[in-house]
């Protein structure tokens, strides 16, 4: 299963290269997809392989897979529709669903590796290729974010380097970067070497995840790409670093320096929250507003690991009930920006008059992402403040609930303006006309 997997993609884009055609790269992504899908749940579930060299399915990575598939899915049927509507060429669009495949071939990957050393190449990989869809709409804005993209994430993977480096440093004569090898070995390691590589590894691999103060690129990127492209980056690549750092902080963990790991996710989690509060109130595009809220979650992300105990459980609702929501909110804003033909929040309103279906999956991914009681998200903030006040950090408790709260507004109002505001004549106009196309 693992090797259909990985090797499905690669004959796939051979494929796609060699018949140059729209529909049969269309097609191509779809059939991973699907191929994707059906093999996630054969592993998960103990049916066929679950491990060939360097690669496997274990109880760490088996919510990611499972939760990249789900969304690759609903993102190949919804590009199916968005590419239709295109007017570009069949080599620009082959060029396109190459490097879906490329893209989601390496967060698989990366997700799977039981090797540092090879998860590293990946997520480099997952920066190749996710650069070119980032720029696909080729506007002075994409090359911008693009380029940001690229020159943040390979400092960020530079700097993972010197850590993966600093940790064999720290590992004496263990000579290999096998998870398994490194989890045997973590408590004979220097843990001056081991805390510098830590430190190393979470700026550099939190960059790729978007965690404050490496968040730069986030913004522009998610909101300049294709929506489907948002939503993969988003509900997914996002993760596949994050797995990353919940590898080696499980490498703190045997070594006991879990204290020191939690103080540093802590504080990455408490400043990607605040960032996102400060930046919310002054975004003019709705995309990149929902990059911000992406910033925030992998925020409580870090928070709920650096807490520990239960809250890991909750962390792993947070990612599951993240994931979706924002999958869904980024495709639904591709609805918004083909009916109304502009990002600016100021120039949308009167959606439920233009479109009510668009209009309410719009409000309901809102309230998916702002926690809206018995969802994943309020059932994961629940038992992260519960953990906080148990462990009687109430000072982290009310900063925690304060921003969660700014935030809150700051996107809610935007949604419900958009949502419930007039709609002008001129915007009628041309919402008619996408309508009927």
């Amino acid at each position: 299963m693992i090797s259909t997997i990985l090797i499905f993609p690669i004959v796939a884009c051979l494929l796609v290269m060699f018949v140059k055609k729209k529909a049969f790269a269309t097609l191509m992504v779809n059939a991973y997809a699907i191929i994707h899908f059906i093999c996630t749940l054969l592993m998960v579930t103990g049916i066929g392989n679950k491990s060939v060299p360097y690669f496997a399915v274990d109880s760490t990575n088996s919510i990611f897979l499972i939760v990249l598939s789900l969304v690759f899915l609903m993102v190949a049927m919804y590009n199916t529709g968005y590419v239709r509507h295109l007017d570009v060429s069949d080599k620009k669009l082959c060029h396109y669903s190459f490097m879906i495949l490329v893209f989601v071939l390496s967060m698989t990957g990366t997700l799977l590796s039981t090797d540092l050393g090879i998860s590293w190449i990946l997520i480099e990989g997952t920066t190749l290729s996710s650069a070119y869809l980032i720029y696909f709409n080729k506007t002075k804005h994409s090359i911008e974010a693009a380029w940001k993209y690229v020159f943040i994430c390979s400092i960020g993977i530079a700097l993972a380097f010197v850590g993966i480096i600093l940790l064999n440093i720290s590992s004496g004569s263990v000579n290999s970067m096998s998870f398994v090898e490194l989890y045997r070995h973590a408590s004979e390691f220097d843990l001056m070497w081991l805390k510098l590589a830590f430190v190393f590894m979470l700026f550099g691999f939190g960059a790729k995840m978007g965690l404050a103060p490496a968040h730069f690129w986030l913004p522009d990127a998610h909101s300049e790409a294709p929506s489907p492209i948002s939503a993969l980056l988003s509900a997914t690549l996002l993760n596949s670093a994050f797995l990353v750092i919940v590898r080696v902080f499980k490498i703190m963990e045997l070594a006991n320096c879990t204290n020191y790991a939690r103080l540093m996710l802590l504080v990455m989690g408490f400043l990607s929250l605040f960032v996102t509060a400060v930046f919310v109130y002054h975004i003019k595009n709705y995309k990149r507003m929902l990059a911000y809220s992406s910033i925030e979650n992998m925020g409580i992300l870090a928070i709920g690991m650096g807490l520990g105990g239960i809250a890991y459980y909750a962390v792993i609702l947070h990612l599951i009930g993240h994931s979706l929501a924002k999958a869904s909110f980024f495709l639904t804003s591709g609805n918004v920006l083909e009916l109304f033909e502009t990002k600016r929040i100021k120039s949308v309103k009167g959606l439920n008059s233009a479109d009510s279906k668009t209009c309410w999956l719009w409000v309901a991914s809102f309230l998916a992402i702002c926690a809206f009681p018995t969802s994943l998200l309020f059932i994961s903030e629940f038992i992260m403040i519960k953990t906080m006040i148990l462990d009687k950090h109430y000072i982290l408790c009310g900063l925690f609930v304060l921003l969660l709260t700014i935030i809150l507004y700051g996107i809610g109002r935007v949604v419900i303006k958009m949502a419930f505001g007039e709609l002008s004549e001129d915007k009628a106009k041309v919402v008619e006309k996408n309508i009927n196309k």
